[in-house]
């Protein structure tokens, strides 16, 4: 592993969180990294809601089987996406731009000292319906992943998954 790519390498989901609130001032920082992100055409079809709640983060992973644990998070960032703003209004590429969104998240909690950890919502109807239940989110808007952030009980070695067979040189 190249070690100029360490803060990518290091970078690993994280499932177990001590205790600890996360500063209004850090929360706008993951939110302006994820709002860095590359978008189609410029549009910047995503949505975000910040959950700190203990007892609405509960309630979030009460529909999402995988998720457990973010009942444990200090912070959960739920990302959506409005197909209405995305490039040509194409669902594809709002997915796109906010899962490009969701990685700049990713590695910003990692560059902060943090954890986290992406759940997938979309395209399962039952996840993004309890989504919308729980936090009122518009029939018009799409609630693609949760990030479950805090502060890591433990960090994960640094590691790649490069996997020569899936590569190809030139052509297929």
């Amino acid at each position: 592993m190249n070690s100029k790519l360490d803060f990518l390498f290091g970078r690993r989901s994280v499932r177990k969180y001590g205790a600890g609130e996360i500063p209004d001032d850090v929360v706008r920082d993951l939110l302006e990294a994820g709002m860095a992100a590359p978008s189609a055409a410029g549009k910047d079809p995503w949505r975000f809601v910040a959950v700190r709640d203990r007892a609405t983060l509960a309630r979030i992973a009460e529909g999402l089987p995988n998720g457990t644990f973010l009942r444990e998070a200090s912070l959960g960032i739920i990302v959506c996406g409005d197909p209405r703003a995305a490039h040509t209004e194409q669902e594809s590429y709002m997915l796109q731009d906010c899962s490009a969104s969701i990685e700049n998240i990713l590695l910003a909690v990692h560059a902060l000292g943090l954890g986290a950890c992406w759940l997938g919502v979309h395209p399962r109807p039952e996840r993004m319906g309890h989504l919308r239940q729980v936090l009122g989110i518009p029939e018009e808007i799409l609630p693609v992943a949760a990030l479950a952030i805090g502060r890591p009980a433990a960090l994960p070695e640094p590691r790649t998954r490069y996997e020569e067979s899936s590569v190809h040189h030139e052509r297929w």
